[in-house]
């Protein structure tokens, strides 16, 4: 973190529209203030759009005013049940609120609000680092207002309230969820009276709708090291209220002297290794794009946009062992088994996605097939590997295929060494696999080259059984490597099926 000036202050905030702001709010005669996360994001050199602005006084009328200066091209919203207004321009979008002091029932996170001073307006925001103010009129620009010493937290790093914290989380609930998303994101510790107001006031979660809670999880989830946005939501106890299908995953039991491992904690080491996957291909991609630039040749091609689908194949990380607890089994010779956890996992996203407000798209579908599918690649790396099994991998999961590959490659955290290079080295090995059939077979997302309709015409059939038949035998056969994926081996292949079913093409 830099430390300010406020000369320094003054530089920053250099553009056009802070002095249009500060000049309507001279005009208005009133105090304004650019407050919350854009001043913090200014110390931390972070980058940030989200302008807020206080004004004591009138926040809807400085904003007219403000859109009246700025003239042609910008637009004004008002939001007179909320007390706001919003400015936006050309690459250029202002909230505007008067300050205010606000009180809140038990049962509800809408509070009622009351004209208030800076002051008042400082002591409603959730942590210190967000409750920074610096003035905008002309003889006071660039005065940093810090009554809560949200410096000093932003310097060491740190999460904190401006009030009592107890008070702060049962006030406003979510305000639990968005300090577990700042620690995550910045990186940051939350304060130790902190973090023990979270665990007391955890099930005052239950009064948050779950769009709410479902964006605070995109943010942790898009952040540089999610694991520890779900690590510390379990360890304040939000996990089991939130999301209890994934707290359900902690814990070992032992019998016999035989032990599984910690799910919950092998689930986050996963989700850690995807990220850093995901890392490493954006950074060749990067080095890939910049050598193309320069004229460079290279051999290895793109991959599909990782920037968006990063975070749903960290969702397929986070939930592909999500079926173990149901399916945990003890069998006095194997010991501790989960056999058919993927499909039990592949049957629980769809309630999951659904309960936590995520989409219910193409997105949670890809997410489903991940958790589905995320056992064959290690079953294959763990024996011989055919091509007939790694065909039928590349059909099943088409163009997912590398990203199943890399989080399979993730799910491999088993601390013995020898196993887990034997792994890797045998999915290098699957992939090379992949590569060679895909050229020679194009079998990713292939369609038999002999359809229905013309097995019906042929055979003079209706849709029935036969005509099912007789396609499955074809694509059973172009995957065993028992035909080539052309039309006309495929059917002849039918034509010798369809005589022992005893079949007979029209004359």
């Amino acid at each position: 973190m830099r430390q300010l000036s406020r000369q320094q202050l003054t530089e920053l905030l250099s553009a056009p529209i802070f002095h249009t702001i500060g000049q309507a709010a001279d005009d208005l005669c009133v105090e304004c203030y650019v407050v919350g996360g854009y001043v913090r994001d200014l110390f931390l050199e972070r980058p940030s759009k989200d302008i807020d602005v206080v004004c004591v006084g009138s926040g809807i009328e400085l904003a007219k005013a403000v859109c009246k200066r700025l003239g042609r091209g910008a637009h004004l919203s008002v939001f007179r049940n909320f007390g706001t207004a919003q400015v936006k321009g050309k690459n250029l979008e202002v909230e505007f609120v008067g300050a205010r002091r606000e009180s809140y029932s038990h049962d509800s996170r809408k509070p009622v609000v009351e004209d208030g001073t800076l002051e008042d307006d400082q002591q409603r925001r959730d942590f210190t680092i967000n409750a920074l103010a610096v003035c905008l009129n002309s003889e006071r620009f660039g005065e940093l207002v810090d009554p809560f010493n949200g410096i000093w937290d932003l310097e060491d790093r740190i999460i904190a309230t401006p009030l009592d914290p107890d008070v702060t989380f049962s006030d406003d609930p979510l305000r639990m969820m968005r300090a577990i998303r700042f620690a995550t994101q910045l990186n940051f510790e939350i304060e130790p009276e902190t973090f023990e107001a979270l665990h007391r006031n955890r099930e005052r979660i239950s009064i948050i709708s779950g769009e709410r809670i479902a964006d605070e999880l995109q943010k942790i989830m898009a952040s540089d090291a999610p694991a520890r946005g779900w690590e510390l939501l379990f360890q304040c106890g939000l996990l089991d209220f939130i999301f209890p299908e994934l707290a359900a995953l902690q814990g070992v039991e032992s019998r016999g002297g035989r032990a599984h491992k910690d799910n919950f904690w092998h689930t986050l080491e996963v989700l850690t290794n995807v990220v850093k996957k995901q890392r490493e291909q954006l950074s060749s991609a990067s080095e890939e794009a910049e050598a193309e630039a320069t004229g460079e040749d290279k051999n290895t091609p793109l991959q599909k946009d990782t920037l968006e689908a990063s975070v749903w194949l960290r969702w397929a990380a986070l939930l592909h062992d999500i079926g173990k607890p149901r399916s945990k089994r003890w069998d006095p010779v194997q010991g501790w088994t989960f056999h058919n956890h993927n499909y039990i996992g592949e049957k629980m996203v769809p309630q999951i996605f659904r309960r936590l407000k995520l989409p219910m798209d193409e997105r949670m579908k890809y997410v489903q097939k991940l958790v589905s599918l995320h056992m064959r690649p290690i079953a294959i790396a763990d024996d011989e590997v055919t091509d007939s099994a790694v065909r039928r991998l590349l059909f099943e999961a088409g163009d997912d295929i590398d990203d199943l590959m890399l989080l399979c490659e993730a799910d491999i955290t088993s601390k013995n060494e020898q196993r887990k290079q034997r792994f890797l080295d045998n999915f290098q090995l699957v992939r090379r696999k992949l590569v060679d059939l895909e050229e020679r077979d194009r079998i990713r997302n292939f369609q038999p080259p002999v359809t229905g309709d013309e097995i019906m015409e042929r055979y003079g059939l209706t849709p029935s059984r036969p005509v099912g038949v007789l396609k499955e035998a074809v694509k059973d056969a172009i995957l065993d490597g028992v035909i080539p994926n052309e039309h006309d081996a495929a059917l002849a292949f039918v034509d010798r099926k369809a005589l022992a079913m005893g079949l007979s093409p029209k004359e």
